[in-house]
């Protein structure tokens, strides 16, 4: 496979809905965008494994509502100038590019319109959806789309990014030390060939999703490991609201499946939370909104449910449901009749997993962060949208909202690097001898980092268990850094590296935070 090109006027780290979107923003205004991805195939991200949807235009719906409702659900930590521009254009921008330019094929109704459906704590119906497979179609439309694009857009699966080359840290040019700091490029580990290239851009978006991975438990695929959160700190670009990790209350509860996110729609359609003894139990946590309550309190009082009745998991409810929840919800269908269970006719078991990330690299309302020439989108951005807990199906509009707009943006602000400033940034630095890492060694050392986040850190935290998980976290970064400047480059051990600091980010937060709000949660 070709390499990617030295230099471009954007750069962009990920292949999701913001990443995506960003490189289209730019190309139409006439960048040359290079898009990198570590994944094997560009459709494997977060946003492939969507199912509710994405906010769009509800019929009984109005900029003022959809904000309340971000609002209320972010516990009014929400940054609200940043809630009232993605309320107001968002969801036309759903529409436009999308529905119009990408066709992604939203479900409808018998008279051909947008079939709405409603998640927990929204007001009214304003989710488009494809079924349950709504991430699948939007990344495949947003694929084929820039697939027309290819004289502006390359895409290069298989492109790990190692770091943010700067000019202050990297130059070997002593006079660079003292100009203003500036992103000039990256340095890129391609994973199938191990050699490591300096890149460089005008502008480098991170787009590169979130931190599920850290947790023992959670919905997404294995590659969420706090990448660009880590790469933007270690950079210098400031880092807000990490404390705030939302669990999704039900994902699958088996031993043969992992990972696999039973959508907040079905409970949207009417499926009951059920205990072991067949009992509906959220009245007694919220009796107003039942199971469609924000997401932090479905999760909390699965939780204590679990924790009470000392069972493993709780259930859903989905057999009273007056519809064919096989032809709405076919990939939930098929997964749980792979293991035995009917969704129509049988309990479905299900368990609290970290899902999504409401801080992140802090950005302005054009996705610039602390550090110039550098912006974040999407899932690794902290916009100040979701405030401290996300509103169902208001992450993919975020997404495609702030990375369009970053993307067109990008080309108001980006410095190419002189050929002067590239040619004194060293190549990559390899060790003298380069160990091989034992792969059990690696995997013991995330499986252990995975655990104690999940017991110490996740959906019910205290100072105690906070202080335990920065005590063990501090020690396995001084290990894990020093195995990273002594071992052969991978993928596998750059998501350590990255995992152990993004987890230390999360729990330092969370420890220096002794308030109670939103899907951070501390007892006393």
């Amino acid at each position: 496979m070709e390499r990617p090109p030295a230099v471009s006027d954007l750069l962009v780290v990920g292949s999701g809905i913001a990443g995506l979107s960003a490189a289209i923003g730019a190309a139409e205004q006439g960048l040359s965008v290079t898009v990198l991805t570590k994944a094997d195939e560009a459709w494997y991200c977060n946003t492939w494994f969507a199912q509710g949807g994405i906010v769009g235009n509800g019929k009984e719906d109005s900029r003022d509502s959809l904000s309340r409702d971000i609002i209320r659900a972010g516990d009014g930590l929400n940054w609200r100038e940043s809630v009232h521009l993605l309320a107001s254009e968002g969801p036309d921008l759903v529409d436009t590019l999308l529905v119009e330019k990408a066709k992604v094929p939203f479900s409808r109704n018998e008279a051909g319109e947008l079939d709405l459906t409603q998640e927990a704590a929204h007001s009214v119906r304003r989710i488009y959806h494809d079924r349950d497979l709504t991430g699948r179609s939007i990344e495949e439309g947003l694929l084929a789309y820039v697939g027309k694009m290819k004289e502006r857009i390359r895409l290069y699966p298989g492109m790990q990014a190692l770091d943010i080359i700067t000019n202050c840290h990297n130059s070997t040019d002593t006079q660079e030390r003292y100009q203003p700091q500036r992103a000039i490029g990256l340095y890129v580990l391609d994973v199938r060939t191990n050699e490591v290239m300096n890149l460089y851009a005008s502008s480098i978006i991170l787009a590169t999703g979130g931190v599920g991975g850290v947790f023992q438990h959670t919905s997404n695929p294995s590659l969420a490991s706090g990448d660009g959160i880590s790469m933007a700190y270690r950079a210098g670009a400031a880092i807000i609201n990490a404390e705030y990790v939302q669990f999704h209350p039900t994902t699958l509860f088996h031993r043969d499946v992992k990972n696999f996110l039973i959508s907040e729609s079905l409970r949207g359609e009417g499926a009951y939370l059920v205990n072991r003894k067949g009992e509906r139990f959220m009245s007694q946590y919220s009796p107003d909104m039942m199971e469609l309550a924000p997401r932090d309190e479905v999760a909390r009082a699965i939780y204590r449910e679990m924790d009470q009745s000392g069972s493993p998991c709780v259930f859903l409810d989905a057999r009273h449901i007056d519809m064919d929840l096989k032809a709405r919800f076919p990939g939930i269908a098929e997964k749980c009749q792979s293991v035995d269970i009917d969704i129509s006719g049988d309990l479905i078991p299900v368990v609290p997993a970290a899902h999504y990330f409401c801080g992140g690299v802090k950005v302005d309302l054009n996705g610039y962060t602390s550090l110039p020439g550098l912006m974040a989108v999407g899932e690794a951005a902290c916009t100040g949208v979701h405030g401290a807990n996300r509103l169902a199906s208001i992450s993919l509009l975020e997404g495609l909202y702030f990375g369009y707009r970053a993307g067109k943006k990008s080309a108001d602000s980006g410095v190419l690097p002189s050929a002067r400033l590239r040619s004194s940034i060293p190549e990559w630095i390899f060790p003298a001898e380069e160990d091989d890492f034992d792969p059990i060694l690696v995997k013991n050392d995330k499986d252990t980092i995975r655990s104690l986040m999940w017991n110490y850190a996740g959906i019910i935290r205290s100072n105690k268990r906070l202080g335990r998980a920065l005590s063990d976290l501090n020690y396995f970064s001084h290990r894990i850094e020093k195995f990273y400047r002594e071992a052969r480059l991978s993928r596998t051990l750059i998501e350590l590296r990255n995992t152990v600091e993004t987890a230390s980010i999360i729990t330092r937060a969370a420890k220096s935070n002794i308030h109670s709000i939103g899907c951070h949660y501390v007892e006393k």
